[in-house]
């Protein structure tokens, strides 16, 4: 995923995933640029699902 597309659309983002994943909270959904890592690795925990998992996820809701 370029970081430029997470940057730019990650409200509108934020906003979907809470949408679909009710179970998520502002703190797991926090994104500071370059530590993507630290936001994917959130994402994996609380959604049990594979890093590349979450970013296909994220790629399909853009």
């Amino acid at each position: 995923m370029e970081k430029l597309k997470l940057k730019g659309n990650w409200n509108e983002l934020k906003g979907k995933l809470k949408k679909s994943y009710a179970e998520l909270t502002d703190n797991d959904l926090l994104y500071e640029e370059g530590r993507e890592d630290e936001l994917y690795g959130r994402l994996q925990q609380k959604l049990g699902k594979s890093k590349e998992e979450v970013k296909r996820l994220i790629n399909d809701l853009n």
